[in-house]
């Protein structure tokens, strides 16, 4: 099955995901006009009152650019759903996406039928991210268009599948759309990803470290100066496995070595785990890469050059 006309002819083949509190309309747009899918989760705006008038000014910026520049428009943009029972807003940032026609939405944390019809019936698509193959199986079933294969590695809620392993058997049953997460910070990952069957590759960290990202400046310094020992795996936070700076947990006043285990039944996306998520930073294992904080535009054209390079030295042009 052929990539969506979306996704198509990106001019690089890439999903900047959606970094919780991080993401905003300065990034995603930035990331657009790199040639990039920009994303945000639809829970950084608040109030939620905010989500209407951060995609009036994506939705309109993105239709100016794209009118100034005709021969290279923008890439699409993507809003990330929590679907877990826990987010009270969903109804709500799903009317406001349906109002403007998001054209991308991805969903987290549970698969639902209903929002993959909402978001069907406005014409946009659904890509729904997954730890493992069950999971995955699930959410097409449900209706989701695509899959984000979060493997080993990835920032955020990752899981611990080996990309090869996640990707061979996601690919022995569906032939749509399929992104890879998990340490994803230059272009020779995006090559090899696509090498091992995704179409796409899903790249969060370094962004984090980039002059728009909503960070602090700590935050995206120990980015830069970290590297894959630097992450802790820990459900403590939110409830949900997910990887972690080790900085900022011993900050916190924490022993990395010695986190205790947290209830998954706890877990909460639209409350207090925020608090958390401000103080525990968020990290892949990828950011070893990430060697200074740039404009996003500057590390599209990175990952672009790498990419290009990669391509050439396996003589794949």
């Amino acid at each position: 099955m052929a990539l969506p006309p979306i996704l198509k002819n990106l001019p690089l083949p890439v999903i900047g995901s959606p970094l919780f509190i991080i993401s905003n309309p300065k990034l995603v747009i930035e990331q657009c006009k790199a040639g990039v899918v920009g994303s945000m989760p639809a829970l950084n705006a608040r109030p939620a009152e905010q989500l209407d008038e951060w995609l009036a000014e994506i939705t309109e910026t993105l239709a100016a650019y794209n009118r100034a520049n005709p021969d290279k428009p923008a890439a699409p943009f993507a809003i990330n759903q929590i679907v877990h029972k826990s987010n009270e807003r969903l109804e709500h940032d799903m009317q406001v996406c349906a109002k403007y026609k998001v054209p991308i939405v991805i969903t987290s944390l549970g698969a639902r039928e209903d929002v993959n019809q909402a978001v069907h019936a406005w014409g946009g698509i659904v890509l729904h991210d997954i730890i493992n193959n069950k999971f995955a199986k699930k959410a097409i079933e449900k209706g989701a268009d695509g899959l984000i294969a979060v493997a080993a590695g990835a920032g955020g809620h990752a899981g611990v599948k080996s990309p090869f392993a996640l990707i061979h058997e996601i690919r022995e049953w569906f032939d749509g759309p399929l992104a890879l997460s998990g340490s994803m910070a230059t272009g020779d990952a995006i090559l090899a990803a696509q090498a091992m069957g995704a179409d796409l590759a899903y790249i969060g960290s370094a962004f984090i470290a980039t002059e728009e990202a909503r960070a602090s400046d700590a935050y995206k310094q120990m980015i830069v100066a970290s590297n894959s020992d630097d992450i802790v795996y820990s459900n403590l936070f939110t409830g949900v496995h997910g990887n972690y700076l080790r900085g900022s947990v011993v900050a916190a006043g924490l022993d990395p070595e010695n986190l205790p285990e947290s209830d998954p039944s706890k877990m909460n996306f639209g409350g207090g785990a925020a608090k958390a998520w401000k103080d525990i930073w968020g990290s892949g294992q990828g950011i070893g890469a990430v060697r200074e904080v740039v404009p996003a535009a500057q590390l599209v054209a990175r990952l672009k050059r790498e990419y290009a390079a990669a391509r050439e030295r396996l003589a794949l042009n």
